[in-house]
């Protein structure tokens, strides 16, 4: 149930950001969510919309997939994680614990399994919009 305190993490800087920004209402908040964090964005949606303080009331939630960038290590090889390329399995593997990815993925130039994720893990507020 860590959503939950994404969600908080979430308001918070909004709120941080609308204070910074002079909003006394915020009308839109845009959160990117990396492919690879293990978040399920109908719960995150659920509690962003219950924690929503004063000058959030008609805030609208917008919660958007990041792509998952790999590097591999050895080649320098830069790769997009494509989902659909796995079996439903792997997927799941994947999806609870992220680091297994190199168990199953392989550089798409030199077969390595020596990656780093260099995008697609974490988090991140994209915009906050509001009226002054």
């Amino acid at each position: 149930m860590h959503e939950w305190a994404l969600a908080e993490a979430v308001i918070a800087s909004a709120a941080e950001v609308a204070k910074k920004e002079k909003l006394k209402q915020v009308t839109e908040v845009t959160v990117k969510i990396g492919e690879l964090q293990q978040v399920e964005k109908e719960i995150l949606v659920f509690a962003l919309k219950q924690l929503k303080p004063i000058g959030f009331n008609s805030t609208r939630f917008r919660v958007t997939k990041g792509k998952t960038k790999l590097k591999c290590r050895v080649c320098g090889n830069t790769w997009l994680f494509r989902r659909s390329k796995l079996d439903a399995e792997t997927a799941e593997a994947i999806h609870f614990v992220p680091e297994v990815a190199h168990t199953y993925i392989r550089c798409s130039r030199c077969g390595s399994p020596d990656f780093e994720i260099a995008e697609g893990r974490g988090i991140w507020l994209e915009n906050v919009k509001g009226v002054r």
